[in-house]
């Protein structure tokens, strides 16, 4: 039995150790909107595009924020109420004629929610296509949950400009106050790092693709080529799908050498942002679980093989290591534990860095075992309610069907 423990452990300590030197950089919050120049040279005209179902809660200081950028060029704000039944448009409206900004904004009255499509995307389709009329260069596409810095347009649209990126995306600080975000979240954006690495994401040349959906600026060009946001209509990771569209359906080259010149790599960027953040409050481990649980098999493309190779996954590389520690002590074998204890510590070293970054007690870097434990088991509970036809619920609407939203 002892060797196969040790035989786990060591296991587990290979795979960390190709995580941390080799796996993007994953573990390090250097990529960041607000680290460079912002600088503008043209003003390129930007819509911004909001979904929005029963915000009226957030919209007095999400939509203020967004009113109130300090962009020097032409901004327009399309809020898309759909279907509210809290008096969106109306406290929206209200949000605009207090900053004496009425004609910047544009309520839009959702309709029906058609087949194939999820609700969000049905929204922003919408918006998008009120805000063509304007001819925008970018649209900045964001919820109806983020309070923006005052210069997160400039720095968004400088950034696209001067590296002539294609789309443009932060993943916006998220709320850290109760014990739970504090235990939780941190862990959530860890995690997504390490699924997609930033800088392979910001890597032109490697396939890996991904954005945040709090705050994305997309060319329109880039769009249109994609095919508009019709073609990820039924994406309940949409922010993903579109980013992963930009990236591999890439750009024409100009060349006049040849009759069908091959397609370059769509140019995208995607970071962490210390000052744009987000105002959707979990102050429970129950808001959280649903919050994972909501879309983490849709990650894993609702499938039963992939889930049972991720859960065990999370055992070997998580699990397994403060098990050994625990197993050696009790067994009298030092050799198990301090192999599970040096795996331990590569994990924590790994996570601090985003401990650090969302100013969090540097204690809780040892919790990652306890934290990956209860994600794997929201993982685990979101596999199930797909199964049970509750998949996906959000904002009262159930997504069951990948196929058939």
């Amino acid at each position: 039995m002892g060797v196969i423990v040790l035989g786990l452990m060591l296991l587990s300590l290979t795979i960390w150790l190709g995580l941390v030197c080799f796996w993007g950089q994953f573990w390090r919050t250097d990529q960041q909107l607000e680290i460079g120049e912002t600088q503008l040279k043209s003003l390129p005209v930007v819509c911004a595009v909001v979904p929005a179902r029963n915000e009226a809660e957030l919209l007095p200081t999400s939509l203020r924020s967004l009113l109130l950028q300090d962009y020097p060029g032409s901004l327009n704000v399309f809020l898309v109420d759909d279907r509210s039944t809290d008096g969106t448009a109306n406290f929206a409206e209200g949000v605009a004629h207090a900053l004496s900004k009425p004609e910047q904004l544009h309520i839009i009255s959702g309709e029906s929610l058609p087949p194939g499509w999820s609700g969000k995307l049905w929204a922003v389709e919408q918006g998008i296509n009120s805000a063509s009329l304007f001819a925008p260069d970018y649209f900045l596409l964001t919820d109806a949950d983020i309070e923006h810095d005052p210069g997160n347009l400039r720095r968004l649209v400088a950034k696209a400009v001067q590296e002539d990126l294609d789309l443009v995306s932060v993943m916006v600080r998220l709320r850290c106050e109760s014990f739970w975000e504090k235990l939780l979240i941190p862990a959530f954006v860890f995690f997504f790092q390490k699924l997609y690495p930033f800088r392979w994401v910001n890597n032109p040349n490697n396939p890996t693709a991904a954005a945040a959906g709090g705050s994305i600026l997309i060319a329109r060009e880039a769009l249109e080529r994609i095919g508009g946001i019709q073609v990820i209509r039924q994406a309940l990771i949409d922010d993903c799908a579109l980013a992963n569209a930009v990236k591999q359906i890439g750009r024409q080259s100009n060349s006049s050498f040849s009759p069908a010149p091959p397609a370059s790599p769509g140019r995208i960027w995607l970071g962490l942002s210390t000052l744009t953040h987000s105002l959707r409050p979990y102050n429970s481990l129950a808001t959280i679980w649903d919050m994972v649980a909501r879309s983490a098999y849709a990650q894993l493309n609702y499938s039963p093989l992939l889930l049972v190779g991720t859960l065990l996954g999370m055992i070997l590389i998580y699990l397994v290591p403060p098990l050994c520690v625990i197993l050696g002590v009790v067994w009298g074998n030092w050799a198990i534990a301090l192999t599970g204890l040096l795996g331990w510590l590569l994990m924590t070293l790994a996570y601090y860095p985003t401990i650090r970054f969302y100013k969090c007690s540097p204690w809780l870097a040892l919790s990652l075992p306890a934290i990956a434990f209860l994600y794997t088991l929201m993982t685990l509970d979101s596999a199930l309610r797909h199964w049970q036809g509750r998949g996906g619920a959000w904002k009262g609407r159930v997504y069951t069907n990948p196929n058939n939203l």
